[in-house]
């Protein structure tokens, strides 16, 4: 029970961790933010060293292979983007490489939850007029 000399904001510090029960609307808000930010790759259980290097392996899984121009790990290690060459890669190409890589992703790697896996196929034509 939230002591009625306490101001909310105090009361949601000291639920933070769910050390005592959130009192407020405000505390409870702040106690699950606070569980669902730990429960994150890399927020708490890893050194920023070995989550740099999880979120390395995973651009490495998938730049080997044939035709990926470029590949970003985002969202902590939860989403791999990776480009693809479209004169290299077709659109059936383009889904067996996501396929691939996310087996690979799945069979090499420990990932707390998942691991999202997107191929960007694009071709830009730009003409400039004078």
């Amino acid at each position: 029970q939230r002591s009625p000399l306490l101001p909310t904001s105090q009361c949601s510090i000291e639920a933070h961790h769910f050390d005592v029960y959130p009192a407020s609307p405000e505390a409870f808000v702040v106690a699950a933010a606070d569980a669902i930010s730990s429960s994150r790759p890399g927020a708490r259980r890893e050194t920023s060293e070995l989550f740099i290097k999880r979120l390395e392996a995973l651009e490495q899984i998938a730049n080997s292979h044939e035709g990926v121009v470029n590949s970003f790990a985002l969202q902590a290690g939860r989403e791999l983007r990776i480009a693809v060459d479209p004169g290299d890669v077709d659109e059936l190409g383009a889904l067996r490489i996501a396929r691939e890589i996310a087996a690979e992703v799945e069979a090499e790697m420990t990932n707390p939850g998942q691991v999202r896996v997107t191929v960007i196929r694009e071709t830009r034509a730009v003409e400039v007029a004078n």
